[in-house]
Protein backbone atom coordinates (compact mmCIF):
# COMPACT_ATOMS: atom_id res chain seq x y z
CA UNK A 1 0.00 0.00 0.00
CA UNK A 2 1.34 3.26 -0.84
CA UNK A 3 2.29 6.07 2.02
CA UNK A 4 -0.94 7.01 4.14
CA UNK A 5 -1.31 10.90 3.81
CA UNK A 6 -3.67 13.98 4.80
CA UNK A 7 -6.33 12.31 2.57
CA UNK A 8 -7.83 8.96 4.45
CA UNK A 9 -7.79 5.76 3.15
CA UNK A 10 -10.39 3.58 2.62
CA UNK A 11 -10.76 -0.47 1.64
CA UNK A 12 -12.88 -0.28 -1.61
CA UNK A 13 -14.93 -2.96 0.28
CA UNK A 14 -15.29 -0.46 3.27
CA UNK A 15 -18.47 1.22 3.58
CA UNK A 16 -17.97 4.63 5.63
CA UNK A 17 -21.70 6.48 6.00
CA UNK A 18 -22.14 9.99 7.12
CA UNK A 19 -18.58 10.15 9.03
CA UNK A 20 -15.58 12.21 9.19
CA UNK A 21 -12.05 10.78 8.97
CA UNK A 22 -8.76 12.33 9.81
CA UNK A 23 -5.57 13.21 8.44
CA UNK A 24 -3.52 9.91 7.42
CA UNK A 25 -6.20 7.33 8.98
CA UNK A 26 -6.86 4.18 7.57
CA UNK A 27 -10.44 1.79 7.00
CA UNK A 28 -9.19 -1.47 6.21
CA UNK A 29 -11.15 -4.15 4.28
CA UNK A 30 -14.87 -4.92 4.82
CA UNK A 31 -15.19 -2.86 7.34
CA UNK A 32 -18.84 -0.60 7.70
CA UNK A 33 -18.54 3.23 9.68
CA UNK A 34 -21.52 4.59 10.93
CA UNK A 35 -21.99 8.09 11.43
CA UNK A 36 -18.16 7.90 13.36
CA UNK A 37 -15.73 10.63 13.83
CA UNK A 38 -12.66 9.12 13.48
CA UNK A 39 -9.12 10.99 14.47
CA UNK A 40 -6.36 11.53 12.82
CA UNK A 41 -3.73 8.74 12.31
CA UNK A 42 -6.38 6.00 13.70
CA UNK A 43 -6.64 2.93 11.75
CA UNK A 44 -9.03 -0.35 11.95
CA UNK A 45 -7.58 -3.36 10.47
CA UNK A 46 -10.36 -4.96 9.05
CA UNK A 47 -13.53 -6.87 9.29
CA UNK A 48 -14.79 -3.60 11.51
CA UNK A 49 -18.01 -2.65 13.01
CA UNK A 50 -18.49 0.76 14.21
CA UNK A 51 -21.49 3.25 14.99
CA UNK A 52 -22.45 6.40 16.49
CA UNK A 53 -19.14 6.94 18.25
CA UNK A 54 -16.23 9.21 18.70
CA UNK A 55 -12.52 7.95 18.44
CA UNK A 56 -9.18 10.35 19.03
CA UNK A 57 -6.45 9.94 17.54
CA UNK A 58 -4.16 7.59 17.06
CA UNK A 59 -6.45 4.67 17.78
CA UNK A 60 -5.28 1.14 16.86
CA UNK A 61 -8.30 -0.75 16.45
CA UNK A 62 -7.71 -4.80 15.73
CA UNK A 63 -9.53 -6.70 13.34
CA UNK A 64 -12.96 -8.20 14.02
CA UNK A 65 -13.63 -5.20 16.47
CA UNK A 66 -17.18 -3.67 17.17
CA UNK A 67 -17.58 -0.66 18.68
CA UNK A 68 -20.97 0.56 19.63
CA UNK A 69 -23.30 -2.38 18.20
CA UNK A 70 -26.60 -1.57 18.35
CA UNK A 71 -29.18 -2.15 21.21
CA UNK A 72 -32.88 -3.51 20.09
CA UNK A 73 -35.98 -2.17 22.24
CA UNK A 74 -35.86 -5.43 23.84
CA UNK A 75 -38.89 -3.51 26.25
CA UNK A 76 -41.56 -4.42 23.87
CA UNK A 77 -43.86 -6.97 22.25
CA UNK A 78 -41.38 -8.00 19.71
CA UNK A 79 -37.39 -7.30 19.24
CA UNK A 80 -37.49 -7.50 15.34
CA UNK A 81 -36.33 -3.66 13.91
CA UNK A 82 -39.80 -3.91 11.59
CA UNK A 83 -41.08 -1.68 14.36
CA UNK A 84 -38.34 1.06 13.83
CA UNK A 85 -37.06 -0.13 10.23
CA UNK A 86 -40.90 -0.12 8.99
CA UNK A 87 -39.87 1.41 5.11
CA UNK A 88 -38.30 -2.24 4.41
CA UNK A 89 -41.42 -3.68 4.45
CA UNK A 90 -44.19 -1.42 4.04
CA UNK A 91 -45.04 1.75 1.70
CA UNK A 92 -47.22 3.59 3.85
CA UNK A 93 -45.13 2.91 7.01
CA UNK A 94 -42.16 5.20 8.42
CA UNK A 95 -39.17 4.34 9.85
CA UNK A 96 -39.23 5.37 13.84
CA UNK A 97 -37.06 8.25 14.10
CA UNK A 98 -36.81 7.84 17.93
CA UNK A 99 -34.73 4.89 17.82
CA UNK A 100 -31.95 5.90 16.03
CA UNK A 101 -31.09 9.48 17.82
CA UNK A 102 -31.58 6.93 21.38
CA UNK A 103 -28.42 5.12 19.31
CA UNK A 104 -26.64 8.65 18.71
CA UNK A 105 -27.39 9.59 22.01
CA UNK A 106 -25.80 6.00 23.56
CA UNK A 107 -22.72 6.11 21.45
CA UNK A 108 -19.07 5.13 22.68
CA UNK A 109 -16.21 8.03 22.91
CA UNK A 110 -12.81 6.85 22.61
CA UNK A 111 -9.72 8.64 23.87
CA UNK A 112 -6.15 9.03 21.98
CA UNK A 113 -3.52 6.60 21.68
CA UNK A 114 -5.62 3.39 22.58
CA UNK A 115 -5.35 -0.14 21.37
CA UNK A 116 -8.27 -2.99 20.75
CA UNK A 117 -7.70 -6.10 20.64
CA UNK A 118 -8.97 -8.63 18.31
CA UNK A 119 -12.67 -9.19 18.19
CA UNK A 120 -12.98 -6.44 21.28
CA UNK A 121 -16.68 -5.44 21.79
CA UNK A 122 -17.42 -2.18 23.44
CA UNK A 123 -21.15 -1.87 24.42
CA UNK A 124 -22.54 1.54 23.59
CA UNK A 125 -22.64 4.27 26.10
CA UNK A 126 -19.15 3.41 27.35
CA UNK A 127 -16.42 5.80 27.45
CA UNK A 128 -12.52 4.42 26.74
CA UNK A 129 -9.61 7.02 28.45
CA UNK A 130 -6.97 7.90 26.40
CA UNK A 131 -4.22 5.21 26.76
CA UNK A 132 -6.36 2.42 27.31
CA UNK A 133 -5.81 -1.10 26.08
CA UNK A 134 -8.50 -3.21 25.71
CA UNK A 135 -7.20 -7.15 25.50
CA UNK A 136 -8.74 -9.54 22.19
CA UNK A 137 -12.02 -10.44 22.49
CA UNK A 138 -12.99 -8.55 25.64
CA UNK A 139 -16.67 -7.02 25.91
CA UNK A 140 -16.51 -3.77 27.30
CA UNK A 141 -19.83 -2.71 29.25
CA UNK A 142 -18.39 0.03 31.52
CA UNK A 143 -16.32 3.08 31.36
CA UNK A 144 -12.35 2.88 30.69
CA UNK A 145 -10.11 4.95 32.99
CA UNK A 146 -6.88 6.24 31.10
CA UNK A 147 -3.99 4.32 30.67
CA UNK A 148 -5.74 1.34 32.19
CA UNK A 149 -5.77 -2.55 30.84
CA UNK A 150 -8.70 -4.45 30.76
CA UNK A 151 -9.98 -7.99 29.12
CA UNK A 152 -12.63 -10.56 29.97
CA UNK A 153 -16.25 -10.94 29.70
CA UNK A 154 -17.42 -8.72 31.10
CA UNK A 155 -13.88 -6.75 31.30
CA UNK A 156 -12.72 -5.24 34.20
CA UNK A 157 -8.95 -3.47 34.87
CA UNK A 158 -6.26 -5.84 34.40
CA UNK A 159 -3.60 -3.25 35.65
CA UNK A 160 -2.67 -0.03 34.84
CA UNK A 161 -0.24 0.57 31.79
CA UNK A 162 2.06 3.01 33.67
CA UNK A 163 1.67 4.45 37.34
CA UNK A 164 -0.77 7.36 37.91
CA UNK A 165 1.97 9.64 38.08
CA UNK A 166 3.23 9.08 34.66
CA UNK A 167 -0.31 8.72 32.79
CA UNK A 168 -1.01 12.23 34.20
CA UNK A 169 2.30 13.67 32.71
CA UNK A 170 1.34 11.73 29.40
CA UNK A 171 -2.40 12.81 29.43
CA UNK A 172 -0.76 16.85 30.35
CA UNK A 173 2.32 16.25 27.87
CA UNK A 174 -1.03 15.97 24.85
CA UNK A 175 1.88 14.86 22.23
CA UNK A 176 -0.85 13.33 20.26
CA UNK A 177 -2.28 16.68 19.09
CA UNK A 178 1.62 17.33 18.01
CA UNK A 179 1.90 18.44 14.21
CA UNK A 180 3.37 15.86 11.31
CA UNK A 181 6.47 17.14 10.93
CA UNK A 182 7.08 17.50 15.06
CA UNK A 183 5.71 13.59 15.58
CA UNK A 184 8.58 12.82 12.65
CA UNK A 185 11.04 14.63 14.00
CA UNK A 186 10.63 13.26 17.76
CA UNK A 187 10.09 9.36 16.05
CA UNK A 188 13.62 8.52 17.49
CA UNK A 189 12.98 9.29 20.93
CA UNK A 190 9.58 7.87 20.99
CA UNK A 191 11.59 4.41 19.51
CA UNK A 192 14.22 4.21 22.27
CA UNK A 193 13.47 6.60 25.33
CA UNK A 194 11.64 4.80 28.10
CA UNK A 195 8.58 6.87 28.87
CA UNK A 196 9.82 8.38 31.52
CA UNK A 197 12.99 9.72 29.71
CA UNK A 198 10.52 11.03 27.25
CA UNK A 199 8.39 13.10 29.23
CA UNK A 200 11.10 14.86 31.03
CA UNK A 201 12.73 15.71 26.93
CA UNK A 202 9.07 17.00 26.25
CA UNK A 203 8.00 18.25 28.98
CA UNK A 204 11.25 21.20 29.06
CA UNK A 205 10.23 21.54 25.41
Amino acid sequence: MARLSETPWIDPTSRVIDSTLGAYTEVMAHSWLLEVDFGAYSYCAGRNEIAYSRIGKFANIASGCRICPTNHPYQRASLHHFMYRASNYWDDAEDEAEVFEERRRNGVTVGHDTWFGYNAIIMPGVTVGTGAIVAAGAVVTKDVAPYSIVGGVAASEIKPRFPARIAERLLALEWWDWDHATLRARLADFRRLPVEAFLETYERA
